[in-house]
């Protein structure tokens, strides 16, 4: 169904791997000078990954491909895994005859991952990763025996329903309509809990998906939800960067009323492979170059790609994703673009390459800030 992936992109004369060049890219404005400029960056045509900071900035700067939607994410066609027989015969979600732009940018996708991933120096495998890296990776990755399947979490897109749905599977839950607060670790089985070797075997047998999200509606949805809403990280981060960013703050600030520049600021200065799971890069929690997921479910169409996961993995017909509740108020496309147009644009260019590969691996559109987009 799929056309065969294009040969991965060969380093330029003189360039350093890939791999080694992402492990070695300066982190937060502070490193920006030091070690040369961040080295990712998805092309206009296929989203591929190309060396060179100034055109990121410049592609930031006019708003290049802020016009193109998010793509749906279709299961790749891999043979003989044990969940084959469930999925439908053309190897992918049916695409009727209005669906062919959805099914070239699938193709984009497919090829873009590729041709990062086959990068040198890129891992092929968790053991190709560093003991952080792995012990990150194997932390949000979570088992189903029972139905063969393995979940990459990634927190703000919809995790926690997922985890209900695990429960519920396994047998500890009556529903996923149990109005129950959410306990993120009792019930659950990580990879991170098993030995190498089952490992091993559940990453070569198991059917294996995540969920994604526009990268920075991610973000806004975090910073609302942590800042506004849960004290223990108002306390715990939220003070620290009203005394770090904020001018005249104070030895003892509360912490509840963290600005979203203010904590963009916090993002730009940070690691992104030691930042707290909420706001880390799905890269960097999933890693989909050292584990080849089957599937990469889209937030923009969550409830259609869960219950296709669902169908697929043969859960019992009773158990279906959970609805959005009605008071659920999830982060809007026009609350983003408020947020960024009062950013300082210093500030993204700093940010936004943190999260490239999100953009780039998972086909989200820069945003558009430019002057006229933001006075619309």
């Amino acid at each position: 169904m799929f056309p065969r992936p294009l040969t991965p992109l060969a380093a330029p004369n003189g360039a350093e791997p890939l791999g080694r060049a992402l492990r070695r890219a300066p982190l937060g404005r502070a490193r920006a000078g030091l070690g040369g400029p961040p080295l990712l960056l998805p092309s206009m045509l296929m989203f591929a990954v190309i060396v060179a900071s100034s055109g990121l900035l410049l592609m930031i700067e006019r708003g290049i491909l802020a016009e193109m939607k998010p793509l749906p994410l279709h299961p790749s066609s891999h043979q003989g895994a044990a969940w084959r027989g469930a999925m439908p015969k053309s190897g992918g979600l049916s695409l009727d005859d209005g669906d062919s732009d959805l099914q070239v940018r699938q193709d984009v996708r497919n090829r873009t991952l590729k041709a990062v991933c086959g990068q040198p120096g890129m891992p092929r495998d968790p053991w190709d990763l560093s003991v952080g890296q792995r012990r990150t990776l194997l932390r949000h990755i979570l088992v189903s025996d029972r139905y063969r399947f393995l979940y990459c979490y990634v927190p703000k897109v919809a995790c926690s329903n997922w985890k209900r749905v695990l429960k519920v599977l396994a047998g500890v839950l009556d529903s996923v309509d149990v109005r129950l607060k959410m306990d993120h670790r009792s019930d659950l089985v990580f990879l991170a809990d098993l030995r190498p070797d089952e490992i091993r075997y559940r990453l070569q047998h198991y059917f294996k998906f995540l969920f994604v999200r526009d990268p920075l509606e991610r973000l806004l949805s975090a910073y609302r939800n942590k800042f506004g809403e849960i004290r223990e990280y108002q306390q715990r981060y939220g003070a620290e960067i009203v005394r770090r960013y904020r001018a005249g703050a104070g030895p003892s600030p509360a912490g509840d009323d963290v600005t979203f520049p203010e904590f963009l600021r916090y993002l730009a200065d940070e690691d992104p492979e030691r930042m707290n799971e909420h706001w880390m890069p799905v890269y960097h929690l999933c890693q989909p170059c050292a584990v080849h997921y089957d599937f990469v479910g889209s937030y923009e169409r969550l409830e259609a790609d869960a219950n296709q996961v669902l169908e697929w993995v043969q859960a019992p017909p009773h158990v279906r994703f959970p609805a959005r509740q009605a008071w659920y108020r999830p982060a809007s496309p026009e609350s983003l673009h408020y947020h960024l147009c009062n950013a300082p644009r210093a500030l993204l260019q700093d940010v936004l390459p943190k999260y490239i590969l999100d953009f780039s691996l998972f086909a989200y559109p820069l945003p558009n800030v430019t002057r006229e987009a933001c006075h619309q």
